[in-house]
């Protein structure tokens, strides 16, 4: 496949899956617009995001997310099986909030998510909007030079914490209906021949999530939650399927992050062949040391952050080099594709943390990093 055949010869560069969004199509999912001008404003925002990618230097390539009011509430849309718990939701509690409460209290990122609850069983109901998904990314794609094409899912430990189990006999039970409904966008991901993503934050946040829970609970958790998701993934090959962890969009101190070495091996256990992990930010980027002493198993790549969405700094060409060099000395050249540590937009709103104008600059800054480091690996004029 090109895939494998570019990146015996080169730096490859991809992004995480969020992108920017116009405002009129930001303003209108977040008035919960539908119908056919929505639709259409969706196919555009797609069109003109792909354009913008490969006028970035970006090699792997996705439709942004410009459909999806989130990375993972889009999937109460997707899965029947559900109906909203109303009432004002609970303040989200975390290790970060606990240790930084002055700087939370004044709106920073760090919301509770929507409720749901499972009151009937979980199926997949999201067939036609993926399906517009599918559609619209394949019509931005004509005559855009690409070396290949993937689209983010939610993991099912994602969407997990988005909903209360008031239906099955355990909490396990229900995530296995959401692993199996799930499974059912995968499959249509790779069917129209597209790389899978898999958006799974929670393995790295969860123990910042839950205060009162140690380092082996939260680890003893992530493993039963990845084989939750290769139940999902059975079948499936490996070499279409990318895994991604982080620590979520929050600009914050990140203090309270697990180190990753806590938890790389579990995510090293994933079916996929791709892993997507932060290490550009300054609380991770020291962690490129790791692959010391960690073996990549034979046939996997990594795909490490080396631009980040924490600050609004647009890191040197030389800086990312200099980043992309490290993992390719300590993994092999050929198993490092470029990449940034998260999404620039995983919800509409006005403004977002990053300006579009900065993502696009941060993204440039990543193509003539790969393309610096390309020339030192392999001597390249």
């Amino acid at each position: 496949m090109a895939l494998m055949d570019e990146r015996s010869k080169r730096i490859l560069t991809t992004h995480v899956g969020s992108l920017p969004r116009r405002d009129a199509l930001s303003e209108m999912m977040a008035e919960g617009k539908s119908g056919a001008a929505y639709d259409d404003a969706v196919a555009k925002a797609v069109a003109d995001i792909v354009r913008q990618q490969a006028a970035c230097g970006i090699d792997i390539i996705d439709d942004g997310e410009q459909s999806k009011p989130g990375f993972v509430a889009y999937v109460s849309e997707r899965l029947a099986g559900l109906e909203p718990i109303t009432g004002s939701a609970p303040q989200l509690n975390s290790r970060e909030r606990e240790a930084f409460p002055e700087f939370y209290e004044h709106g920073h990122s760090g919301t509770a998510p929507p409720r749901m609850a499972t009151t009937g069983p979980i199926s997949y109901a999201g067939r036609e909007a993926v399906r517009r998904d599918i559609a619209n990314l394949k019509a931005a794609l004509k005559d855009t030079p690409h070396v290949d094409v993937f689209m983010p899912s939610a993991s099912p430990a994602s969407f997990e914490r988005y909903q209360e189990n008031r239906f099955y006999s355990n909490d396990d039970e229900c995530l296995f209906a959401i692993a199996d409904a799930m499974r059912e966008e995968y499959l249509a991901i790779i069917e129209a021949g597209f790389l899978l993503q898999v958006d799974d934050p929670r393995l790295a946040m969860h123990y910042m999530l839950n205060p009162g829970k140690s380092v082996a609970e939260c680890r003893k958790w992530a493993m039963s939650r990845v084989d939750a998701l290769n139940h999902a993934l059975r079948g499936i090959p490996m070499d279409r399927v990318r895994h991604h962890t982080c620590y979520g969009i929050n600009m914050g101190p990140r203090t309270t992050d697990i180190e990753f070495k806590d938890v790389v091996d579990i995510a090293l256990g994933v079916n996929a062949q791709y892993y997507s992990f932060e290490a550009a930010n300054p609380r991770h980027e020291h962690e490129w040391r790791i692959w010391e002493s960690v073996k990549l198993p034979k046939g996997k790549a990594i795909v490490p952050g080396v631009i980040t969405h924490t600050s609004v700094v647009v890191e040197h060409p030389e800086l990312v080099a200099e980043r992309i060099i490290r993992f390719a000395r300590l993994v092999g050249r050929e198993n490092v594709i470029a990449s940034a540590d998260c999404g620039f937009a995983s919800s509409p709103r006005a403004v977002p943390e990053i300006h579009p104008t900065i993502v696009w600059e941060k993204f440039r800054s990543l193509s003539q990093g790969a393309a610096l480091a390309t020339q030192t690996l392999w001597g390249k004029a």
